[in-house]
Parts: C-alpha cells; structure tokens; sequence
C-alpha cells in the first residue's frame, strides 16, 4: 500500500524555510502542503504567495496548496502561474460563488483539482464536485489553525466518502490532528494519504528522517495485520 505523507509546512520553523524544506526532503517526505490563507474565509492568516512560489522553487516534489480564501477564482491565476503542472490546488466549495468554474481553471492550467470539506459540510452538497475533482481532502478540525481536537463525527463522513472512491474516480486524504492510531485506523479503508502537522511531525525535537522513518515502519507493521 501506497500512502502519501506530506507535511504541513505552516507547522514548519521559518527560522531557515530553505533547510526545512530540504531536511523533509531527504527525510522522505512525499509532498509539501501549503496553507494559504486570508483572514476572512478562516479566522486566521498563514502562509503566503511567496511562501508557495519559493517552496516550489527549492523541491521538485508535489506541492498540495490549500485555499482557504474567500472567491479564490478572482485571483487564482496568480497561485496557477508560479505552480508546476500536476500540482495539487484545492480550494472550499463555499467559498465561491461557481466552484466548478474554479476547478475548471486548475484544470486547465494542468494542475490537479481537488476540494477540501470542511467538518460541517455533508458529502450530499458536494456530491456532483466529486465527478469534476481528483482529490478530496477531508477536514477533521475546523480549519484556519494547527493543533486543534479530532472531531470524532468526521469519522462516518470519510467512512462514507471512501465507499465511493472508486465510483467517483478520486483520490481522499486526511487533513488535521493526524495521528498514528488515525492513520492505522483509516489506511486499511482506503485512505490515500495523510496531511502530518505537529501531532506526528513538527516541533518534536528529532530529525524528520528518524520520525517518517518511524512512521512508516508502524504503517508498514499494520500492513501485515490487515493481509
């Protein structure tokens, strides 16, 4: 089993971005994930344009950039332009008035669409964006800060999402208070990847290769329970 882990790079020290992004890299990081967001769709400001556009610069893995702005079609075009084809963009679907236009323009810029559901949002009002988008990223906290509570309730909504994975063609991944005993739970049903913020990755005290390291050994031994 393949799962992707990428790291919540609005958890990372920006003391040295360059170094972090290295040492992720080496350490076996498979995407970076980048945050951006304006104050007024979420409570909070994070990363920026120039934050994505340098981390772009510095490594050739994906970049999952998360739009947590209000309207992002207005401005899309400058997230789309410092991007490299088969990027991720996702973007809330209520945060627009026509999202699928949105979608439409990740699309044709060669990125990969995606749209991140909040906790309170039901597959039901998302459910004709699923036949348009690649990815799903499912919130497990309310978004717009880093080292919030699991919302158990979230729970049945991925065990429902992940039944149709294969109907609808996409790929779901976690986002929020990600912990081992989440991904040993969810990766047997099906999950794709993992968003690894500061519950498993950052502000440990430990280089990143000997925490992924860790991390996929106990993915790996569960692995052999669920053959």
């Amino acid at each position: 089993m393949k799962l992707e882990l990428t790291a919540s790079m609005m958890c990372a020290s920006y003391g040295n971005l360059e170094k972090e992004v290295r040492d992720l890299e080496e350490g076996g990081i498979d995407s970076f994930h980048i945050d951006i967001m304006d104050g007024r769709y979420v409570p909070n400001f994070a990363m920026s344009l120039n934050d994505m556009a340098f981390i772009a610069s510095a490594s050739e893995k994906p970049l999952d950039v998360h739009l947590m702005i209000e309207h992002p079609c207005n401005n899309i075009h400058l997230f789309l332009e410092r991007l490299r084809p088969g990027d991720t963009v996702y973007i809330h679907p209520e945060a627009e008035y026509h999202p699928s236009t949105t979608l439409q323009k990740i699309i044709d810029a060669g990125m990969v669409p995606g749209i991140a559901i909040n906790p309170g949002t039901s597959v039901e009002t998302v459910i004709e964006m699923l036949r348009i988008v690649k990815k799903v990223l499912v919130m497990s906290v309310n978004p717009g800060n880093a080292g919030q509570m699991y919302l158990p309730y979230v729970g049945k909504k991925i065990d429902r999402l992940l039944l149709m994975k294969e109907e609808m063609d996409i790929q779901v991944f976690w986002d929020g208070a990600c912990s081992m005993d989440k991904i040993l739970k969810y990766a047997p049903k099906g999950m794709d990847g993992f968003v690894l913020g500061t519950t498993l990755l950052f502000g440990k005290g430990r280089p990143y290769r000997e925490l992924l390291s860790q991390i996929r050994s106990q993915i790996s031994e569960g692995e052999e329970r669920w053959i």
